[in-house]
């Protein structure tokens, strides 16, 4: 429930981030499931400016939540944002063209690391003889 929590205060963060809109802004879509026996629980939201945040989610095996969803809205160009994520016993794990990649291995390694393993490796064979 935590989760539901925090992801809840995400996706008002992220509407603070849109331009200015007339209030009241009204709400499309409304649906809400409380967990039940199994820890079976859903939302999904919607509203006039754009947003929508939805997610279901399940008791997990160590006693924790389990969840699959998304969030979206509008950005500032009319292009829609959005966001996918899993969360369970491997953390938070979202997936999004918003979210910056890492660049892509092999990549060229710049020269002064290059001179930097050349260095160590001369120390390496300097302290090597004079062990011997």
């Amino acid at each position: 429930m935590k989760t539901a929590v925090i992801l809840a205060v995400v996706a008002v963060a992220l509407a603070d981030k849109l331009a200015p809109v007339p209030l009241p802004v009204a709400i499309l879509r409304s649906q809400q499931v409380n967990p039940d026996e199994f820890g079976a629980h859903s939302s999904d939201f919607e509203a006039e400016n754009g947003i929508q945040f939805q997610f279901s989610g399940s008791q997990g095996a160590t006693g924790g939540s389990n969840m699959i969803g998304s969030w979206s809205y509008l950005q500032e160009d009319g292009s829609v944002a959005s966001v996918q994520f899993v969360a369970d016993e491997n953390g938070f794990q979202p997936q999004s063209d918003l979210l910056p990649v890492a660049p892509a291995f092999p990549h060229p390694i710049p020269q002064f690391v290059l001179d930097q393993i050349a260095f160590a490796e001369e120390e390496n064979k300097r302290k090597a003889e004079e062990d011997n």
